[in-house]
């Protein structure tokens, strides 16, 4: 377990830090956001955007290590510490936080801590065709959705919401991965990489339209909360014995937090 919270820690630190970057190079107008496919056209022309994917694309494989060595809920709430990341550094964009979404900092570090003690084993890797289609099928409504919210309507924080999805489901996908190689595990091989680059254009679009931590925040709630639930309810990840309510309230600390950075930053412009 030790290794795998060493991976996820740094996985955080990587993403906290890659998504201001991430913010500055979309704000500066030459990588369009509003459609997944001029966005990758336009990104592989831009050598800064180029520098977050393989920042992102390390931090994915610490983060992988972290999701096969624990249970999902610890794996992704590890990942909430980029949230405090973020905060600190998009103080190079004008984007400091104010008291109260430093609480939510900090709620979000206690949730973390409470998850990590009453955490149990993790469980074993799927290999079924059900697993790997209702990933498709997510992955085709949530295509869906971005393309509805990534045309204009939709808000930073929704989008931070929906990329928090994708991200949820790219990390859901790498427990269906695993050896030997069978054939379902090729179709959650390649819905692994697919959600992860939708839910970087999605993320992409929110900070262009919003503060970081506020598109930040539900990011983060999302990638928590959906892999806790499918982990602990289907893919049977394990709690210490006599410690579910360290799991339910750790949890609550952990998007409780991520919603009162989204509060301190609402009606925020981007600078």
């Amino acid at each position: 377990m030790t290794w795998g919270l060493v991976a996820g820690v740094l996985a955080a630190a990587l993403f906290g830090v890659s998504a201001v970057v991430q913010a500055h190079a979309v704000r500066r107008g030459t990588t369009a956001a509003d459609g997944l496919g001029a966005f990758v056209s336009a990104g592989i022309r831009d050598p800064l955007l180029l520098a977050v994917v393989v920042a992102y694309l390390l931090g994915f494989v610490l983060h992988a290590v972290s999701i096969w060595l624990l249970p999902l809920y610890l794996a992704q709430a590890t990942i909430s510490l980029s949230l405090p990341v973020t905060a600190l550094a998009s103080r190079r964009l004008s984007e400091g936080l104010g008291r109260r979404a430093w609480a939510g900092v900090a709620a979000i570090t206690a949730g973390l801590l409470l998850l990590a003690y009453s955490s149990g084993p993790p469980g074993d890797v799927v290999t079924n065709w059900w697993f790997s289609g209702i990933l498709a099928l997510a992955t085709c409504l949530l295509v869906l959705s971005g393309r509805l919210g990534g045309s204009g309507s939709g808000s930073g924080a929704m989008l931070g919401w929906l990329a928090g999805l994708g991200y949820a489901g790219s990390a859901i996908a790498v427990r269906g991965v695993g050896w030997p190689i069978e054939p379902p595990m090729v179709l959650a091989a390649v819905l692994v990489p697919a959600l992860g680059l939708l839910a970087f254009w999605l993320y992409s679009a929110a900070m262009e339209r919003g503060a970081v931590s506020a598109a930040t925040a539900p990011l983060i709630t999302a990638q928590t909360f959906v892999p806790a639930l499918v982990g602990l309810a289907l893919l049977g990840d394990g709690v210490r014995p006599g410690w579910w309510p360290g799991i339910v309230v750790g949890l609550l600390l952990a998007v409780g937090g991520s919603g009162v950075v989204v509060q301190d930053h609402a009606g925020s412009r981007r600078v």
